[in-house]
């Protein structure tokens, strides 16, 4: 019997300005990756795991903050932007895919999200704005 695991957007890659985390991770999965920047999982771990359950994805993180949560204060802070497929107005049958700011996603709800299809598949955080966390 072959044993196979879910990996999609499960990937962390950096280059000289941004790191990218996939939104499959479980914040214990960030946790315990050493390949991920030390300062963005002492940030997960002090400000994110906190609030939500260690088990919970980096996607349910961000899908369901709310304008007021501190969260959003702190991913504004990391310059963060997220990576997202929506559905094609013009084509239905068609998913793009755009970069939207923290403060667009936060804007939508979690049922305007679930009626416009959004999949959040990644977290694109500025390094520099990370060391100021």
């Amino acid at each position: 019997m072959q044993m196979t695991r879910y990996e999609d957007y499960k990937y962390y890659m950096q280059d000289t300005a941004y790191i990218y985390v996939g939104s499959k991770f479980t914040l214990r999965e960030i946790m315990e990756n050493e390949d991920i920047m030390y300062k963005f999982r002492k940030v997960i771990a002090e400000s994110v795991m906190t609030r939500y359950d260690h088990e919970d994805s980096l996607e349910t993180v961000l899908y369901y903050l709310k304008p007021d949560d501190f969260l959003v204060q702190l991913f504004k802070q990391m310059n963060a932007n997220i990576k997202i497929s929506i559905r094609d107005e013009k084509h239905p049958d068609r998913f793009k895919t755009r970069q939207i700011g923290i403060k667009e996603l936060v804007s939508m709800d979690a049922e305007e999200k679930k009626e416009k299809e959004i999949f959040i598949q990644e977290l694109r955080a500025g390094k520099l704005a990370l060391l100021t966390v």
